[in-house]
């Protein structure tokens, strides 16, 4: 199951919600910083999880116009579901960032290129910090659950953390140079 699946479904498993539902969700809680859930996929997965039994969906007439598909997990989803989180819990992946790949190859590009393009890369994770902030600052008001709580804390810690090693990174290149 892909990340995004899991988010979907999770965000289902939640409570029953429609696809539009399910992108103000992501909105709020900020969820595209840490998980690729593009807007235009939501509902490709959303059939995607439903042709595989994972969930399924009720019609809801909301007035005028067509009726619009409520989800809800199966039985089928919920063990998928649970499978998968203890998964993603237990089992460290190797991280596929696409910062790695450049780094890796950063060695052919001339020393002031690398380290302007590194500052650039801070700068990048200074705004995402600061979104995050501002998302963690906005859902806090309506109180937050610890583990939604500790996603904003982790984002915001992991987020420090690569700022300080690219700041040394920058430094010994610089000594170097």
């Amino acid at each position: 199951m892909t990340d995004a699946e899991l988010a979907i479904l999770g965000l289902v498993y939640e409570e029953e919600r429609h696809g539009y539902q399910i992108e103000q969700v992501i909105q709020e809680r900020g969820m595209r910083e840490w998980t690729a859930v593009g807007f235009s996929s939501i509902y490709y997965l959303l059939n995607k999880l439903e042709t595989r039994g994972l969930i399924s969906y009720r019609l809801e007439w909301a007035g005028r116009g067509a009726p619009r598909k409520v989800y809800r997990i199966t039985a089928e989803g919920e063990t998928a579901f649970h499978s998968q989180v203890m998964e993603r819990l237990t089992v460290s992946q190797p991280s596929l960032s696409p910062f790695l790949l450049g780094l890796a190859n950063a060695g052919r590009l001339p020393r002031d290129e690398l380290i302007a393009a590194l500052r650039a890369y801070r700068q990048h994770i200074a705004d995402r910090v600061g979104r995050v902030k501002a998302k963690w600052a906005a859902q806090s008001e309506a109180g937050l659950p610890l583990l939604a709580d500790a996603l904003f804390d982790y984002g915001l810690a992991m987020g420090r953390a690569q700022d300080e090693w690219i700041e040394g990174l920058i430094m010994k290149l610089e000594e170097e140079g």
